[in-house]
C-alpha cells in the first residue's frame, strides 16, 4: 500500500502577511522567504529546520487552496529544545499572552509539556518540549 513518509510544507490563509510573518520571525524565531512558484506568482513562506509553512493572503489566495481557506482555523504544534520558562519570558517580553500552560500533553512522538499561545490571526500556537 502507498505511504506518506514526512509532512513537506502547510499553508496558512493569512488576512495580514506582514504582521503574520513578523510575529514567527520575532517571536518564533523563523526565517522568513520570498519564494516564486512555477506558477510565476512571488509569495512568502516561513521556515524552521527542514519544514515549511507558506503564507496566503486570504484577500487574494492562490489557487488550488482549502476548501474554506480562512485566517484563525489553524491549531499548531512546535516542538522546541528551549525550556519552556525561558519561552514564557520571552512571550512576555514580546507582548504574547499566555492562554494556557505549562500542561502535559502527548505529542506525535510521546509525553510533551506545552504552552499555548495565538498568532495575529488567532490560530492556536503551542509551544513545547519533549519530556
Amino acid at each position: 500500500m502507498p505511504h506518506v513518509e514526512r509532512l513537506d510544507h502547510l499553508v496558512l490563509t493569512v488576512a495580514n502577511v506582514d504582521s503574520t510573518a513578523a510575529f514567527y520571525r520575532d517571536v518564533l524565531g523563523m526565517v522568513t522567504e520570498l519564494f516564486h512558484p512555477a506558477d510565476g506568482t512571488v509569495r512568502w513562506a516561513l521556515k524552521f529546520g527542514d519544514q515549511k509553512i507558506n503564507l496566503h493572503p486570504a484577500a487574494k489566495p492562490f489557487e488550488p487552496k482549502a476548501h474554506v481557506a480562512m485566517p484563525g482555523s489553524a491549531d499548531l504544534c512546535f516542538l522546541s529544545d528551549t525550556p519552556l520558562d525561558e519561552w514564557a519570558s520571552h512571550f512576555e517580553q514580546n507582548g504574547v499572552e499566555i492562554e494556557e500552560g505549562p500542561i502535559a500533553r502527548t505529542g506525535a512522538t510521546g509525553a510533551i509539556k506545552s504552552l499555548y499561545v495565538r498568532d495575529p490571526d488567532g490560530n492556536l500556537i503551542e509551544v513545547s518540549n519533549r519530556v
